[in-house]
């Protein structure tokens, strides 16, 4: 594998700002936006196969009208914002108290970690977004919601970064960890990976191991690693045998990385919780909570 390069070609700096290429209406574009990055208007300028979500633009984000970028890919992984919302809060207030950084390693477009700044839960936000372009997207976004500051953005697969020395020396350092691996002890991992596009939907029952790029086991072992408390937000559909098989995995080894806040005692029996996030009474996702979260009460 090359090395990647970690130059930001997508930054703000290199695009107008939100709101500038629209004027006040946000009716006839300014200035034309970078290639692969769109703010569509209206349906006829849009796909045929991401038309549906463009009807919904205003569920996936309230403030569309107000300069949001999209790239085609983006639209099919972004959560709408009433669940983006609602999720943001079931992790303020099930998070341990002591834990103080979220780690978004999939951020694209900003549907979640826009929602997770918006919470003022989180001393620290850190967002991975490998496609420079939808990166791009997600810091015009996160400034379209005023939260741009509050987020620290990188560029690259997640597992790249996240095991890179510049991001750990980044987090343990400068005042933002507690230096060395302390770090881990006051994050939370929340994932929204790929589901491999909307084939999933053909599957009663969708099996995690066939999400493309990365698998169910290719995502919990490495995030476990980092901390115990880990949040995925996956397909409606998805096999809860399979999840609940990692749950048996965990325990019978232990669990993983230095998150406080889960099972202390040893032989403690493990658990996750798995919750159906729905719009207008349909079910769009689950997300399924392991580690020390306390949801009693909270859904």
């Amino acid at each position: 594998m090359g090395k990647r390069k970690r130059r930001d070609n997508y930054g703000r700096d290199n695009f107008p700002r939100a709101g500038e290429f629209y004027g006040n209406s946000y009716s006839e574009p300014a200035e034309e936006l970078p290639k692969g990055i769109h703010h569509y208007r209206h349906v006829g300028e849009v796909p045929w196969d991401i038309q549906k979500y463009f009807h919904q633009r205003h569920s996936i984000f309230s403030r569309y009208d107000e300069g949001i970028w999209m790239t085609d890919d983006a639209w099919y992984g972004v959560t709408p914002e009433p669940v983006a919302t609602k999720i943001a809060e079931h992790l303020s207030l099930s998070s341990p108290a002591s834990k103080t950084i979220l780690i978004d390693p999939f951020a694209g477009a900003g549907g979640n970690v826009i929602a997770f700044a918006l919470s003022d839960r989180w001393e620290h936000i850190y967002a991975i977004e490998k496609d420079p372009k939808v990166l791009a997207c997600a810091k015009n976004n996160a400034t379209v919601y005023g939260v741009e500051d509050r987020i620290r953005w990188f560029e690259g697969d997640c597992f790249e970064v996240l095991n890179e020395g510049n991001f750990r020396e980044f987090v343990g350092g400068k005042g933002e960890g507690e230096g060395g691996e302390g770090w881990k002890e006051r994050s939370v991992v929340f994932g929204s990976p790929p589901w491999g596009g909307p084939g999933y939907r053909t599957d009663a029952i969708f099996n995690l191991s066939h999400m493309q790029p990365y698998n169910l086991t290719a995502l919990i072992a490495p995030f476990r690693k980092l901390t115990k408390e880990v949040a995925l937000y996956l397909p409606r559909t998805s096999d809860l045998r399979q999840l609940a098989k990692v749950v048996v995995v965990d325990s019978d080894e232990g669990g993983g990385g230095g998150g406080g806040g889960g099972e202390g005692e040893e032989g403690a029996k493990k658990k996750a919780t798995v919750v159906y996030y729905c719009m207008e009474g349909a079910s769009k996702a689950l997300c399924v909570y392991f580690g020390g979260f306390d949801l009693e009460g909270v859904v």
